[in-house]
């Protein structure tokens, strides 16, 4: 766990833009040319997050309904609803486990479950399948199919503040999913801050299990989020629980919980909070929008977006 931190930077490292050329969509209606000045006008969805290397998103839809997104890899994320909300989420694919900064080779197979009090979002159970290729066994030379490398299981509980209605915490309880086993090994605990409307810190402490009782801290990261713009988010048409499911798709990807905020912040900064001293690395971007006030580029990523 001492490596996210440095692993995490990596991430965050990217830096290069590219100017997108005009495009369509998958039913051949035209997206935002961000080489023009006049931008999208009227009502619109987000369709794809690109950099100069590779397409990191491309989202689908059934009428105003998100119900598919392509990812790095061909990986395909499945949403599923009851009525208007979201009651499953399937993954498969391939995810950046470690944090290296790479989609690792290991292939992951995820599904994720919702469950509603009073119309809120209240916990999340996933059951999650990796699989690994084995090394070649002499005399081939390409690694084998891929074969079940582990299962596990995480619970998350999710709170509300009652005074704002913003996502305030989420307990995350996770281990192995083997026959015979019932309980979770290993624990987190994130906390939210906010200025106004927007995320301004997130703090994370992951600490191991012993039966149903939280052992101690045992790795703490904080994120700071500033300088919001007053300008929209691409974020903002995404649904919240599936942007909750994505900054849950891995234990180290906290670093995206600006992705909850409707502005957007020039300034982020990651804090290991273990050493005595810590230190924050801080990253920044100067950002474009379009006319109609929608940000189309920042921290190395275009946004495109199509009529709705």
């Amino acid at each position: 766990m001492k490596q996210i931190f440095y692993f995490i930077l990596l991430i965050a490292g990217f830096s290069s833009i590219h100017s997108c050329k005009s495009l369509l969509d998958e039913d051949g209606n035209p997206l935002l040319d961000l080489n023009s000045t006049e931008g999208l006008s009227g009502p619109r969805a987000l369709y794809r997050e690109v950099t100069d290397k590779d397409t990191l998103a491309e989202y689908h839809y059934s009428g105003l309904l998100v119900t598919k997104v392509i990812t790095d890899s061909a990986s395909i994320t499945d949403v599923m609803y009851s009525g208007d909300k979201i009651s499953q989420i399937n993954f498969n694919g391939f995810l950046d486990l470690d944090g290296n900064g790479k989609l690792d080779k290991d292939s992951v197979s995820y599904t994720q479950l919702f469950t509603y009090a009073n119309n809120t979002l209240q916990t999340i159970s996933e059951n999650r399948t990796i699989f690994r290729r084995p090394p070649p066994v002499p005399p081939a030379t390409k690694p084998g199919p891929q074969t079940l490398l582990k299962k596990e299981k995480s619970l998350y509980r999710v709170v509300y503040s009652k005074a704002t209605g913003k996502l305030d915490s989420i307990i995350m309880k996770n281990g192995p999913d083997v026959p015979g086993s019932t309980g979770f090994t290993d624990y987190s605990k994130t906390a939210y801050k906010y200025t106004g409307d927007n995320v301004s810190n997130v703090t994370r402490h992951y600490g191991t299990m012993t039966g149903n009782a939280f052992g101690a801290v045992t790795n703490k990261y904080s994120y700071d989020y500033y300088a919001y713009d007053d300008q929209v988010s691409p974020f903002t048409l995404l649904p919240h629980v599936y942007k909750i499911s994505r900054l849950l798709s891995t234990v180290i990807n906290d670093k995206e919980s600006l992705i909850l905020s409707p502005n957007n912040p020039k300034r982020w900064s990651l804090t290991d909070l273990t050493p005595v001293i810590p230190t924050p690395v801080v990253k920044s971007t100067n950002y474009v929008y379009d006319p109609q006030t929608y940000m189309t580029k920042g921290y190395g990523v275009n946004y495109i977006y199509k009529p709705q």
